[in-house]
């Protein structure tokens, strides 16, 4: 999809600064996969302390029979 956007030219060359690639339109994908994982990350990080296990659950005898 083709968009125009006014890209605050500090950022990009931080941005570039900081990164491998070397067009603009790369330097965007890269941007939004990093912004897409991070939040997925988040999302994750918010079901800590929810998840409750059934009684008995040994996590320790669960890592003897991987081993």
């Amino acid at each position: 999809m083709r968009t125009n956007i006014d890209i605050d030219n500090g950022l990009l060359e931080e941005a570039f600064s900081v990164s491998q690639v070397r067009t603009k339109k790369d330097l965007i994908h890269e941007a939004l996969r990093e912004y897409i994982r991070l939040n997925k990350r988040k999302d994750l990080a918010e079901l800590a302390g929810s998840i409750e296990f059934y009684e008995g659950y040994d996590h320790k005898k669960l890592r003897e029979t991987r081993e």
